[in-house]
């Protein structure tokens, strides 16, 4: 068995979608055979996954699986071993720097908060 990391994808709308479009990016593990297992193992989570709840306000809310984006195999499971990497360029540099120490200094302090959030 393998494992890989799955990017599964999901748009949230709230309401009639009369928003800014919301999307959640999640990095699940899988555990397949190989890449095409892999893949539909992923797909079949995504779908399951699917949600539609209504808020405090009473408006329907809908996660609604778009597609898996990425799929890694992941080499050995070591302490410290990579798992995922993305390269990107950022109009403002220091604006990203800071924003990396804000976040990193928010897990010092045993917030959370920034853990699950994409940048």
């Amino acid at each position: 068995m393998n494992w890989f990391m799955a990017k599964i994808v999901y748009r949230i709308i709230c309401g009639e979608g009369n928003h800014t479009p919301q999307f959640d990016e999640q990095l699940r593990l899988i555990v397949a055979l190989n890449e095409e297992e892999a893949l539909k193992k992923a797909y079949t989570i995504g779908r399951q996954e699917e949600e539609c709840f209504y808020n405090v306000s009473e408006k329907l809310v809908q996660w609604k699986f778009i597609n898996v984006s990425e799929l890694l195999k992941i080499g050995d499971l070591n302490d410290g071993a990579e798992i995922y990497s993305k390269i990107e360029e950022k109009e403002n540099g220091e604006l990203y720097t800071e924003m990396i120490h804000k976040r990193a200094a928010g897990l010092r302090a045993g917030s959370g908060q920034y853990v699950l959030h994409a940048f």
